[in-house]
């Protein structure tokens, strides 16, 4: 997997978290999702970088909600006009891009 980390296309700050991502049960990373490459949980889609260069991740609706309250990301749009619900877009430093990706990978590995 070492030449999908080197790739010139991933995002820098996104590759400690596909690597790390990678060493859990069932987990991919490639593919497209919402003309991103990203990271998945037995062929569904949980975490990648949106074209703007933001961490996206797929987290229950509620969870969303509450993580735009307290002002950590922003529910992603991948159209004007398209919320989507249950996706968190965060923009900024990936400090907490891992935790949030391991919280994506339990909500949707129990989907």
């Amino acid at each position: 997997m070492t030449e999908v980390l080197d790739a010139p296309k991933i995002d820098p700050r996104f590759a400690p978290v596909v690597k790390a991502m990678l060493r859990t049960p069932g987990v991919t990373y490639g593919g497209k999702g919402f003309g991103s490459t990203a990271l998945k949980v037995n062929g569904k889609l949980f975490a990648f970088i949106s074209s703007r260069g933001n961490f996206v991740a797929k987290l229950s609706a509620e969870r969303v909600e509450t993580l735009v309250g307290s002002k950590a990301g922003k529910p992603f749009e991948p159209g004007p006009g398209r919320v989507m619900k249950e996706w968190l877009e965060v923009a900024g430093r990936p400090t907490s891009w891992l935790e949030l990706a391991r919280e994506a990978y339990r909500f949707v590995g129990a989907c």
